[in-house]
């Protein structure tokens, strides 16, 4: 299956591209490059992930992109709390 065909890559594509729209006045360029980079890497991760041959290397990229999820949601957590992301 190609992996523009899949509605998680879709869905994480669109997070990355909201992503970098809504921090695009942010002044802070370490935080925006930190969470633009891993907002980024999600759809990334799906893409090569499917891109491969091997299950193995299929199920690595996938959990790459799983991490980079979570890394997502711990940077968003912290622009919350300091006011750079809205509740």
């Amino acid at each position: 299956m190609k992996f523009e065909n899949m509605e998680v890559w879709k869905k994480a594509s669109r997070l990355s591209v909201l992503i970098y729209s809504e921090l695009k006045n942010l002044t802070d360029y370490g935080f925006k490059d930190q969470i633009t980079r891993s907002g980024l890497s999600i759809p990334s991760n799906i893409a090569e992930g499917l891109d491969r041959e091997s299950i193995k290397d299929k199920r690595k990229f996938l959990i790459y992109a799983r991490g980079s999820c979570a890394e997502l949601r711990t940077q968003t957590y912290i622009g919350m709390e300091i006011g750079y992301i809205s509740k």
